[in-house]
């Protein structure tokens, strides 16, 4: 980890740095975190990483392990397939209503598809680079875009608990699931039938690149022995 630099908010870089080495893989599951030796490696006081720690705690990222402090939790292959089904249900409603509205003549913002080309292209960049906590950065950036061209201002309000869970194992299912290139290929695949106004295109591709990311996770850790993953 690089040292983090002075900011207003400082808690929340400390989160992002533990929660990116969490979804790369440097954290597995199970490792025991001390929050004096993080302090240390982000060159910070240990209060930001105690708040860090909280924020994780309640995103079900680290659990406690009785008096010695904290550790990353083993992932929960149920908890996961109740994320993405809620996942599925909000991403297929976005897409379908991002559709509708380009169907309808309605605007979705001049700048739109010029953003989601952009993310697109970044992210596939970032798969080139084999820089996962990019990607996972740029996956949720490209959906949350998608949750702006719905009309709907509660949806992404309504997807951020499901999406502080998934971050993680978002870099779960880069490493063990599904190939990144062919993630980003269904990205592109939803954003054309968005622009392409196909509403029910759009619903269902979405609804598919969500479920299929949690059975090929669901199948990857399946075929782990239990200790690898913890648990």
């Amino acid at each position: 980890m690089k040292p983090i630099q002075s900011t207003p908010n400082r808690t929340e870089l400390v989160y992002r740095a533990i929660l990116d080495e969490i979804c790369s893989g440097a954290l597995p599951a199970e490792t025991h975190l001390k929050q004096e030796e993080l302090a240390l490696r982000l060159g910070v006081s240990r209060q930001p990483v105690q708040q860090a720690m909280a924020l994780l705690k309640a995103d079900g990222v680290v659990e406690e392990i009785g008096t010695r402090g904290l550790r990353v939790a083993p992932l929960d292959v149920a908890a996961m397939r109740h994320h993405y089904d809620i996942r599925a249900a909000l991403d297929g409603l976005a897409s379908r209503r991002a559709a509708e509205r380009v169907a309808s003549g309605r605007t979705i913002g001049r700048d739109w598809e010029m953003r989601s080309r952009t993310l697109l292209a970044d992210g596939q960049a970032a798969v080139d680079a084999r820089d996962t906590p990019r990607q996972i950065e740029l996956d949720v950036a490209l959906h949350e875009l998608i949750y702006e061209a719905s009309g709907n201002p509660l949806l992404a309000d309504t997807a951020e608990r499901n999406w502080r869970f998934l971050r993680r194992v978002m870099g779960e299912v880069l490493r063990r699931g599904e190939s990144p290139r062919a993630i980003w290929e269904q990205h592109a695949a939803i954003v054309a039938a968005i622009l392409a106004g196909d509403s029910d295109a759009a619903e269902s591709l979405a609804i598919e690149h969500d479920l299929l990311a949690a059975e090929t996770l669901a199948a990857a850790l399946s075929a782990t022995p239990k200790k690898a993953i913890g648990g």
